[in-house]
């Protein structure tokens, strides 16, 4: 089966990737979770449209990489969740919850999936996470939780 990739798959490919793969793994696994599509001679024009998007997110080089990684850690971000009494938050701060306040804060645009954190964060306080920024730059944010 020839696919498409829209996303990373670890040990397969890129986005924008055409790909040949067992039927049943395309079928059951790729496609229905969005890692790809069908391939068709329509689909080449998606091809060129994902590897445009990926090019303009992308980082250009080291230089470029070090500058963003001073951009976030240079922020003050804030992250309001949902809390009780104690302190304890109703569910979780998620990678798109950060990735919001970075930008909230007026900071660069950050890939969710490129953000690391080492445990759950279920409590309002002072937390940190990693944010890969280029496979040889990491940058660290740190961001408070307040109760809304």
């Amino acid at each position: 089966m020839k696919l498409i990739l829209t996303q990373d798959v670890q040990g397969l490919g890129g986005p924008g990737d055409v790909v040949e793969v067992k039927d049943g793994y395309g079928r059951n696994f790729l496609m229905p979770r969005g890692f790809a599509i069908a391939w068709t001679r329509g689909g080449e024009k998606q091809v060129t449209q994902i590897k445009r998007a990926q090019k303009v997110r992308e980082v250009r080089d080291r230089d470029h990489a070090n500058e963003i990684k001073q951009a976030i850690e240079g922020l003050d971000v804030t992250v309001s969740a949902h809390a009780g009494d104690k302190g304890r938050l109703f569910g979780s701060v998620t990678n798109a919850d950060i990735a919001d306040a970075v930008k909230a804060a007026g900071g660069p645009i950050i890939d969710k999936r490129k953000i690391v954190l080492g445990s759950a964060v279920k409590s309002v306080g002072k937390h940190s996470a990693k944010v890969e920024v280029h496979p040889d730059v990491v940058a660290t944010v740190k961001f408070e939780v307040v109760a809304d």
